[in-house]
């Protein structure tokens, strides 16, 4: 019981201020210190027009989080959640997130929205609607080189060019938005259903371009917050599938992605098993042997066994 009192303790006392009655009238000088370990299970979605998320990025279980500025903020209020993003993230010190804006499209005030908040300490900018590289290349020249650049999968273009996208290598991740996408293809949305067709191209074709072309691929956010069963079989699938994470829309959806998403014990011991043998038996000159444990070990089953622990010890 007396961890439940900690970590409730934590959880109402690790924000970014005090109170929300009363918030600065300045821009803070603080910039969030860089993540050591990164992982990628979940990257949840936030409103910046709601405060109390916000407040709480500091203390947040999610991998990724990402401010949205784009179809979820009414044109009126663009200005008000920019603002919001930008004060917030100027008193905030520290996170265990990787924290991520996502930008309107460059020719409808994104190119105006990266300007702006270059100097402020963040992660990722993550631009809608993207379509090929003359807007990639747009949008690396107006980042600062700090940062990382992120792409929303939502049209048809970037679909079919996105093993060609990655002219640069800050660019390293890309975002399915299956909804978007779906519309740009005149496709109805009403297919996005397990064991779906074209939903498991889609979601393939995705995968491999992004991994062919050295981009870190995201996969798509389920809407039905309250249906947590879908969402987690949705999960399990992409796993298997071979994705590494998925967005979530909040607490529950990223406490589902972090469990599925994370290495399992069974293969981080196989794995370290396998690494051990293997090195044992190459310096030794044998580079393919039988194994008692897991059968036929050779080095392409080694650089698997290298590729899940780098996973599990978390990225640079």
């Amino acid at each position: 019981m007396k961890w439940k009192v900690i970590a409730l303790f934590r959880y109402y006392n690790s924000m970014i201020f005090d109170t929300l009655d009363q918030l600065p009238e300045h821009f803070g000088n603080k910039r969030k210190a860089p993540l050591g370990k990164r992982y990628f299970r979940s990257n949840m979605m936030l409103n910046p027009l709601n405060l109390k998320h916000l407040n709480r990025m500091d203390e947040s279980d999610a991998d990724m989080i990402t401010l949205n500025l784009e179809d979820a903020i009414a044109p009126s209020r663009k200005k008000e959640a920019l603002y919001n993003i930008a004060l917030f993230l100027s008193h905030m010190e520290n996170s265990n997130s990787f924290i991520i804006v996502r930008t309107n499209p460059l020719n409808e005030g994104g190119s105006e929205e990266i300007a702006f908040l270059n100097e402020f300490g963040f992660d990722a900018v993550r631009v809608a609607k993207i379509k090929n590289q003359t807007e990639i290349a747009q949008a690396l020249t107006l980042l600062s080189t700090d940062k990382e650049l992120h792409i929303s999968l939502e049209t048809k273009e970037a679909f079919e060019n996105l093993s060609t996208l990655r002219i640069d290598e800050r660019l390293t991740t890309a975002n399915l938005g299956i909804l978007d996408l779906l519309t740009s293809l005149g496709l109805p949305q009403s297919i996005v259903t397990l064991e779906n067709p074209t939903i498991d191209y889609i979601l393939s074709k995705f995968l491999v371009d992004a991994k062919t072309a050295g981009i870190r691929p995201i996969s798509f956010m389920f809407q039905e917050y309250n249906d947590t069963e879908t969402f987690k079989s949705w999960c399990e699938r992409e796993k298997m599938m071979g994705f590494e994470g998925k967005a979530c829309m909040g607490p529950k959806q990223v406490q589902i992605a972090n469990d599925i998403f994370s290495i399992n014990k069974y293969e981080l011991e196989r794995a370290r098993h396998i690494k051990e043998i293997f090195e044992a038996n190459a310096a030794k000159g044998i580079n393919g042997f039988m194994d008692d444990k897991y059968g036929f070990i050779d080095e392409p089953i080694y650089r698997d066994s290298l590729l899940i622990l780098n996973n599990i010890q978390g990225k640079k």
